[in-house]
């Protein structure tokens, strides 16, 4: 999918792209291609003069070469960006090309991003964009407003995994724990525990994208200015992440408490009925054994006797342990 950004009066519009001709028609500040065809590549390299790497969505590049400058003056960024998918969140790696140089637009230039699938920052930007006049004046404005929408939307999810970790705390905290609800507990505490090192990581991966563009001295004062207050976003992001984890493990370690103390309640009802019953066992094996002088055995009330005595012998300790609490 193929789609181009265009400016009027300080608005960002969007328009999708089907043609080479129908591309002719537009003067964009910001190209995105979502799952680019062959052909739609072709498309823009006939256009813009621009040919997208092969290797601009590959996961395995090496850290050190996801951000470098051109001869020619272009700049390019590779940068994650999280998707909160509740079955399957994870991370949308999107190839940036920040082209200053283009023969169409030479004072506001063309930014270029690839990527495999939609990403909700994209979507957030569109929609912001619409509403607010003048918040986009260039291709530079299009690459800072997605880390911020990055950096918003990470701190998003964050208050998401606050309210459901208040959730679990209150099931975990509020009462007896059963081996279920353990169980429920403990798979919402590890999607957590992987939502918030993903937030991490992603923002670290911002952070960096950011701070090379600031190095690159392509920014304007006002937007090294906006490129300083995302980083201090991201910044206000790490204590939380921080508490998350001490809140995580806090959880965990609860939740895994309860759990001990269930077993320990199994173990404790074996325990006393072990205890409980080896007096009349002992009493059992004694008139078991056949000895010769047994003489109430003898007697009509021998057996009777026996049982009597076996029931007394367990029904002694029973009382014991549940005047000492040891039933409760």
């Amino acid at each position: 999918m193929l789609n181009v950004f265009t400016l009027a009066n300080g608005r960002l519009f969007q328009e999708e792209i089907e043609s080479l001709e129908e591309l002719a028609k537009f003067k964009p500040i910001w190209v995105d291609l979502e799952d680019p065809t062959p052909e739609e590549r072709r498309w823009v390299k006939q256009h813009f003069g621009l040919s997208i790497p092969e290797d601009a969505m590959d996961e395995d590049i090496e850290e050190s070469a996801r951000f470098f400058e051109e001869d020619n003056g272009e700049l390019h960024v590779r940068s994650d960006f999280l998707i909160d998918d509740e079955e399957n969140p994870r991370a949308v790696r999107v190839a940036f090309i920040l082209n200053e140089h283009n023969d169409q637009l030479k004072s506001r230039g063309v930014l270029f991003s690839i990527h495999d699938e939609d990403v909700p920052v994209f979507r957030l930007l569109r929609m912001r964009a619409r509403r607010m006049p003048g918040l986009i004046e260039n291709a530079k404005d299009v690459l800072l407003m997605l880390f911020d929408a990055d950096a918003e939307y990470c701190a998003d999810t964050l208050e998401d995994i606050y309210d459901d970790l208040e959730k679990v705390s209150r099931q975990v905290l509020a009462g007896e724990v059963t081996d279920n609800k353990a169980g429920e507990a403990l798979a919402a505490i590890a999607r957590h525990e992987d939502m918030s090192g993903r937030i991490r990581r992603n923002v670290m991966d911002t952070r960096r994208a950011v701070s090379f563009m600031m190095r690159s001295r392509l920014l304007s004062a006002e937007q090294f200015e906006d490129a300083r207050q995302i980083l201090r976003d991201l910044d206000s992001l790490d204590g939380h992440t921080a508490f998350l984890f001490d809140k995580i493990n806090f959880l965990m370690d609860a939740t895994v408490g309860f759990i001990n103390i269930n077993q320990n309640k199994i173990i404790k009802i074996f325990s006393v009925a072990s205890v409980a019953l080896l007096p009349p066992t002992l009493i059992a094996s004694v008139y078991g054994m056949n000895f010769q002088h047994m003489p109430e055995l003898a007697q009509e009330w021998g057996y009777p006797y026996a049982l009597a005595l076996m029931v007394l012998s367990a029904v002694g300790p029973m009382l014991y342990f549940r005047k000492r609490g040891w039933l409760k």
